[in-house]
């Protein structure tokens, strides 16, 4: 006999999924199957995974609730799922910061999917989007708060001092409550130096428009995930300085790895003999510096990327 479906519980499955696939992906400078950092390995990423199952299901149940007129957009509570997502994760492994910018994409995007209609657990990807943006934009100075709180628990490494509302300044949440700033505000202020943020205020411009599309045109060119969720990360990263690295070594290093990333991809990547060998060389440069010149934003954007391939019916 056949359970029945679980729209929320189903929406879970295809976010973990999501992150599973793309800590499996051997891509240049990352975490991965073979090689980690000191201190944080593949294991502490697929604990990370099974630790925020339960908070996309809760964030999808939010958005049913809403969709039927249950609850307010507003009393959805994005920020306390995300909090508290980064508290299990925390507390399920040993390994550090490993999904803060994964969750932060994710959650809404959970919530945006348990709002949306599906085709026997297929979602349409442009009511999806829609959705998403009503979800971001209805944050509370409250949602705010908590993801500061959660940043805390994380401690994601690179954190300089952001020009206004910074989240090292214990005055920060007086104000983000004194004047009634959401978390929608706040990441406005940040997206000029954080894709993440610049993501959520944005309609994942870069997730929806050019990583996802990349990701599909390189399944059917290739056939072969690995190397699709590869090239598709050389794109994004080529594209887009990684915000991890701006962060930790500045700007101009970042645009420095997004330029090796673009050779990579213009000698063939994983598809010639020539590219293999460059992106063997790209991953050794990478590496070099403990995880310094980690490409962690991009990677969240390629698992944002693949949950949208996921919720609209991919499977490997």
């Amino acid at each position: 006999m056949a359970l029945a479906f679980n729209k929320a519980e189903h929406v879970s499955r295809c976010l973990e999924l999501a992150i599973l696939l793309e800590v499996s992906a051997d891509k240049p400078g990352n975490v991965n199957l073979v090689v980690g950092f000191e201190g944080t390995n593949y294991m502490h990423f697929l604990a990370s995974a099974v630790a925020a199952a339960p908070h996309f299901k809760l964030a999808a149940e939010r958005g049913v609730a809403a969709a039927k007129g249950e609850i307010g957009l507003e009393d959805i509570g994005v920020g306390r799922i995300i909090r508290d997502c980064i508290a299990d994760i925390n507390a399920w492994q040993s390994g550090g910061n490993t999904l803060l910018g994964t969750i932060i994409l994710f959650t809404p995007l959970a919530v945006a999917a348990g709002m949306t209609k599906d085709e026997k657990g297929i979602f349409n990807l442009s009511v999806l989007r829609q959705n998403l943006k009503k979800v971001v934009e209805a944050t509370t100075p409250e949602d705010a708060v908590a993801v500061y709180e959660a940043i805390g628990i994380a401690k994601p490494s690179g954190l300089g001092k952001a020009p206004d509302l910074d989240v090292n300044d214990p005055s920060s949440v007086k104000r983000i409550v004194e004047e009634r700033i959401s978390l929608y505000q706040v990441f406005k202020i940040a997206a000029s130096y954080d894709m993440i943020c610049s993501e959520w205020v944005n309609n994942y411009q870069v997730t929806f428009e050019y990583a996802y599309p990349m990701l599909v045109q390189n399944l059917k060119e290739d056939g072969d995930l690995n190397t699709a969720i590869i090239h598709t990360f050389l794109a994004v990263l080529a594209k887009h300085p990684d915000t991890f690295i701006a962060r930790k070594v500045g700007l101009e290093r970042a645009r420095e790895v997004s330029a090796v990333a673009e050779k990579v991809l213009k000698s063939g990547g994983l598809r010639t003999a020539t590219g293999r060998e460059k992106l063997r060389e790209f991953d050794a440069m990478l590496r070099k510096e403990g995880n310094l010149l980690n490409p962690g934003t991009t990677a969240d954007i390629i698992a944002a990327a693949l949950a949208l391939a996921v919720l609209g019916g991919y499977r490997p």
